[in-house]
């Protein structure tokens, strides 16, 4: 195909361009979604007591195809506009050098050809002075037609690359698939029983990539192949580390104990774990496991469907807690919270965390900063997974600590990057490194009873967060004590519901 000229690259209808590539993006990031959906009525499927048999194992089965294509598909829309995107920017800079050209030449007054330079000589003028002048419009005229169509030679390159993309579809070739069949035999499928690993490195937003980028059919291999490795992937859907985790928690039941041997990692807290599911789900509630790693005696359970919820609320415990012997009641602070954030917002989805991905002091250990640092590392990981994990669908994070949990939201913002949430909440802290702006959010509130003796210690930082110079919201406590902050006979179990909706009000 001939190069276009100078004239056409001017007449060029860049806004129609602009639409298109408009509403490829549209289509390419709604397939994300669109998918997820499908997955989740797969899921869903799969747990469904009330349909089973041939006839619900083929709609299973289809469902997986039909996610299997959604997955090719995106990854060609999305390689195509890239392109596509490099194609609008040059057009539009190749038609508006192109009209400048034309228009400077006509100025002068010269003519230049489909290639951009002059046609026939230059205009004598009879007194001679002029010559120079026009000499050197010329030349930047026809500087301005090269500059032109290159920026068209590359545009076009662009066009050429993005239909190549959708080549594989059928898209640009004598034959498109009319039918999803056709469809699906054209996009190619990998090897579901040897997905590609994950990537290196503990990036939540590589991970949602890599993630984003397998068939259903790699993910289930990948899950069940991999569960410990799935389970602990940050920036992975809360769906896929619960199923992962949940295998991971069933070997762990089972794992005998040697005659004589030490306790098997893990193990007290599997059955800690394993109980407060099995209580949870028998009351009809949703419960996903985010986190599972016996070794390391770390766990965090999930109330409410985090792919999904409207707002989600990390609550992070104090000293004296573990996932071994005080699990129920950390998970039962978690429940408090979202259903004081549904209580303030009755249409708003809610999800809370109980989060132990981190081993809290049970004694001498909470004067030192080891602990805090490691678990403000784990903590400011774990909101950078949620946002990587709902990055299409981006949610309110809320932070509410206890005690020497806010210790460890200091630490999670002292990590490198910001902290991935919207607000937190310091609920009888003993105190913090930094004020209130160093914590990186935007709201930043406090809770501290007037008899709530660890607040006034000063055991721990520079600033008291009571204090104005901390610069926190200070929110109503009544004479709670320390351990009381959560519960329904004082104020601020409501207020933090009020956070945790987006509800509250400057006071």
């Amino acid at each position: 195909m001939s190069a276009p000229t100078l004239a056409e690259v001017a007449g060029w209808d860049v806004p129609l361009l602009r639409g298109a590539v408009w509403t490829l993006d549209s289509v390419a990031a709604g397939l994300p979604a669109w998918r997820a959906r499908v997955e989740a009525v797969g899921r869903s499927l799969e747990d469904a007591s009330c349909w089973y048999g041939p006839a619900a194992q083929s709609a299973g089965a289809a469902l997986v195809d039909v996610s299997t294509v959604a997955t090719g598909v995106t990854a060609a829309l999305d390689e195509s506009l890239e392109h596509a995107q490099r194609l609008l920017a040059e057009a539009e800079t190749a038609q508006e050098l192109a009209e400048r050209a034309l228009a400077a030449a006509a100025s002068i007054p010269v003519v230049l050809d489909g290639a951009g330079r002059l046609v026939g000589p230059l205009p004598v003028d009879p007194t001679g002075e002029a010559d120079a002048v026009r000499t050197a419009a010329v030349v930047r005229v026809e500087a301005l037609a090269a500059d032109a169509l290159a920026a068209a030679g590359r545009a076009g390159l662009g066009a050429g690359e993005a239909v190549a993309a959708l080549m594989g579809l059928g898209i640009g070739g004598t034959l498109a698939p009319a039918t999803f069949e056709d469809l699906s035999w054209l996009v190619a499928v990998e090897d579901a029983s040897t997905p590609a690993p994950p990537p290196s490195g503990n990036d939540p937003t590589a991970v949602a990539a890599w993630w984003a980028g397998l068939s259903t059919a790699a993910r289930v291999s990948a899950i069940h192949g991999r569960p410990r490795r799935i389970g602990d992937l940050e920036g992975l859907p809360a769906w896929a580390r619960d199923r992962a985790n949940r295998l991971v928690l069933d070997r762990t039941l089972v794992t005998p104990r040697r005659t004589g041997g030490p306790p098997v990692p893990g193990q007290a807290m599997a059955v800690s774990v394993a109980a407060e599911i099995a209580r949870r789900e028998a009351s009809g509630e949703e419960v996903q496991l985010l986190q599972f790693d016996p070794g390391a005696g770390l766990t965090a359970l999930g109330l409410g469907d985090l792919d999904t919820a409207g707002s989600v609320a990390f609550v992070v415990p104090g000293m004296l807690n573990s996932p071994e012997r005080t699990l129920d009641d950390v998970v039962a602070a978690a429940d408090t919270v979202a259903d004081a954030g549904r209580a303030a917002d009755p249409g708003l989805a809610v999800a809370a965390v109980a989060w132990f991905g981190y081993r809290p002091p049970l004694g001498i250990g909470a004067l030192g900063t080891s602990i805090s640092r490691e678990g403000g590392r784990a903590l400011d990981n774990a909101l950078d997974g949620l946002s990587a994990a709902r990055a299409a669908d981006p949610v309110r994070v809320v932070v509410s600590a206890h005690s020497y949990g806010t210790r460890v939201v200091g630490a999670a913002a002292a990590a490198p990057g910001p902290m991935a949430a919207g607000a937190v909440i310091l609920n009888g802290s003993p105190g913090m490194d930094g004020n209130a702006r160093s914590l990186e959010v935007a709201e930043v509130y406090e809770a501290s009873s007037p008899v709530d003796p660890i607040t006034w210690w000063d055991a721990h930082g520079e600033y008291a967060t009571w204090d104005d110079d901390f610069g926190a919201v200070e929110l109503p406590t009544g004479q709670a004590m320390h351990g009381e902050y959560y519960d329904a006979d004082h104020p601020t179990r409501a207020v933090i519901g009020e956070v945790v909706a987006g509800v509250r009000e400057p006071a």
